[in-house]
């Protein structure tokens, strides 16, 4: 414990800034400002930016609208491949828990994100720099009308949301390594996985969506909320913005009977 008290004291240089773009500044911002939409009501929810070879991460079980650059957790970037499931001769090898990483600056009131190894995920395997998790009302509602869809009528899907035929469909980019964004005519798929009991089980399931939906650039969490990341901080938040809007007008649309795509027709994205 000696040894990482010393590192930590040592290593405020890593969120002290006053350019407001700074990961620590900016993670704090954007935490007080997902707080006023609801995003991360109750300590839930989180942020994570990756730069210079470097992951700023928001502590766990903390009020969000309240964190400050000295609350902030940063980790080398190369700790990614630590949470990444290696074998050796046949055998699996469990990841690094997220608590046992070698954090550059780990305040000791706090716990690391259980966020943490899903972020990572977003890193690696997207190349992503800024990874956002919410617990917006709109995005567990959507996964429950999903849900309950599927149990009504066994041939539609519980594990993807699609909805096309929407504006702010045009706020989502075509996929990694592809110009453009969707337009309008496009159809919106954003996979959903189960829920577990604890947030850090999540990352396998995740993994495994993101390599299915290679374009995805989020994953909803059934009953709990979404993750989206994005090449940088404007991207990622301004994904999550249009799917939160998405979400929400999808609920109001279910109330009115709207349908959320028009499976008459085909449709190629």
């Amino acid at each position: 414990m000696a040894a990482q008290s010393n590192s930590i004291a040592g290593n405020d240089h890593l969120i002290t800034s006053s350019d407001p773009t700074h990961p620590a500044n900016h993670i704090c911002k954007l935490c007080a400002h997902f707080y006023t939409l609801g995003w991360v009501t109750g300590t839930g929810g989180g942020t994570s930016i990756r730069k210079d070879g470097l992951i700023y991460l928001a502590p766990s079980g903390v009020q969000k609208e309240l964190i400050q650059p000295t609350d902030i957790f940063v980790l080398e970037d190369s700790a990614t491949n630590r949470q990444q499931e290696e074998t050796s001769n046949g055998v699996a090898k469990k990841r690094t828990s997220h608590k046992d990483l070698p954090y550059l600056r780990r305040p000791t009131q706090f716990s690391p994100s259980a966020c943490t190894p899903l972020f990572m995920a977003a890193f690696r395997l997207r190349g992503a720099n800024c990874c956002i998790h919410t617990h917006s009302q709109w995005t567990v509602l959507v996964t429950l009308l999903l849900e309950q869809d599927a149990k009504k009528d066994p041939s539609k899907r519980a594990d993807v949301f699609e909805i096309e035929h929407i504006e702010q469909i045009k706020g989502i980019p075509n996929g990694p390594g592809k110009a453009g964004n969707l337009g309008y005519f496009d159809r919106l798929r954003v996979p959903v996985i189960e829920n577990t009991a604890k947030e850090e089980d999540l990352t396998d399931t995740l993994e495994r969506a993101m390599q299915m939906w290679p374009d995805t650039y989020a994953v909803l969490v059934r009953r709990h909320g979404i993750y989206v990341w994005g090449e940088d901080v404007a991207k990622a938040k301004t994904i999550c913005e249009s799917l939160d809007y998405i979400f929400r007008l999808a609920v109001e649309m279910r109330r009115l009977g709207l349908d959320w795509v028009d499976n008459t027709t085909e449709t190629n994205k």
